[in-house]
């Protein structure tokens, strides 16, 4: 079972990033800010995906991006981008700090587990 995070200060959302994967088959862990998710993706071997909203408090979602990129770990989840905005400065800029992809809130939950299981290599159960 592939291992995915979901970084948002959002409750409702954290709750349905995990309703949508974890019947597809994926074990969803979660946490409440960047910095939280900063400390489990370094701390963590085994992610396989993170999920990440964009504006959140203590450190927002690109900040999260580069601290991820610059630290000294050699095994990095691909990072996706979830999150209510849509502007293009933000989509490049999130690209060239390293995320994977962008998803635009709401999202469709069938979207998200084709993308859980395209980047994490999980075939269709």
């Amino acid at each position: 079972m592939k291992k995915v995070m979901i970084v948002d200060d959002s409750r409702t959302i954290r709750e349905q990033v995990a309703a949508a994967l974890t019947p597809a088959g994926f074990e969803v862990v979660q946490a409440e800010d960047g910095q939280q998710g900063l400390d489990k993706i370094t701390g963590s071997s085994d992610l396989a995906l993170v999920f990440c909203d964009l504006n959140m408090p203590r450190m927002d979602g690109l900040e999260m991006l580069e601290q991820v990129r610059r630290s000294e770990k050699t095994s990095l989840p691909p990072i996706v981008m979830l999150t209510t905005e849509g502007r293009t400065d933000l989509v490049e800029k999130a690209k060239r700090a390293g995320a994977r992809g962008w998803l635009v809130k709401p999202f469709q939950a069938d979207h998200l587990v084709a993308v859980a299981r395209k980047l994490t290599g999980t075939p269709v159960q």
